[in-house]
């Protein structure tokens, strides 16, 4: 087997391939073993539970397992990663503690990695850049804000983007984090004054209205048993706006 596996459910006949399971909630699966479960998060499903009791891909997943494998009792899945509810893309569940434990240590080191493919209002200037600076989250409203070092609670942020493709005063961006933080790119490119389409949040006078358009297209990690290199793919939806006005099956590719 090679160094790196990679899946991708439009070009990839295999364990991977993306296959709705069996009720109207369940997840959408890229791939599974007895470790791990990689799924696709749709768009405006909180990943975990919280305290709106809203439906969410944790407990969808725990359905899942629980009704295919006909498990008794609670069924243990190892939340790994977060993506923000408007936000949809691939994550990856942990089957085991042993699994969640050393996942949780490749972000902790930085090995697990995910990308992003974002739509912006405009093109900023810098088409290749490197954004740093500091966020802060006021936990009473749920917004992040930019702020400065020194400040308390403030916490360092780095990202970098490369605009890929532009139409009709948009363009799409590939962006990869450095840090983790919450609503981290919608913040730090609305900070440029080129906001993610979509973000009626933090979009301000730029802000267009429509679904977020933000996307987890690539998760690469080790896998924690078998130690190979892994690589999972998935499209935005292509059909949507404004992702439609772009060539984006090119690009979802190892």
């Amino acid at each position: 087997m090679s160094d790196e596996q990679s899946v991708n459910p439009d070009l990839q006949e295999n364990a991977g391939e993306a296959r709705p399971a069996p009720a109207d909630d369940a997840p959408i699966i890229l791939y599974e073993d007895n470790h791990i479960i990689v799924v696709m998060k749709p768009q405006n499903v909180a990943s975990c539970p919280d305290e709106s009791g809203d439906d969410n891909l944790l407990d969808r997943v725990k359905k899942y397992l629980k009704e295919t494998y006909q498990k008794p009792g609670n069924v243990y899945v190892g939340l790994v990663h977060r993506l923000d509810r408007p936000t949809g893309g691939v994550m990856v569940f942990a089957k085991t503690s042993k699994a969640a434990g050393r996942l949780s240590e490749q972000m902790r080191t930085g090995d697990f990695e995910k990308k992003y493919l974002a739509v912006l209002v405009g093109v900023p200037l810098q088409e290749s850049a490197t954004l740093t600076g500091y966020l802060k989250k006021n936990t009473v409203n749920n917004m992040v804000y930019l702020s400065t070092q020194g400040t308390d609670g403030a916490k360092f942020a780095s990202l970098e983007y490369r605009v890929l493709q532009k139409a009709d005063g948009l363009c799409l961006a590939a962006v990869k984090l450095h840090t983790g933080r919450s609503h981290q790119i919608r913040v730090q490119m609305a900070g440029i004054a080129h906001p993610v389409y979509g973000d009626m949040r933090y979009g301000g006078e730029r802000a267009q209205k429509g679904k977020l358009a933000l996307w987890a297209y690539s998760l690469s990690f080790t896998h924690p048993v078998t130690k190979e290199r892994m690589l999972f793919l998935c499209e935005p939806p292509k059909n949507e706006t404004p992702w439609k006005k772009f060539e984006l099956s090119p690009l979802i590719k190892p």
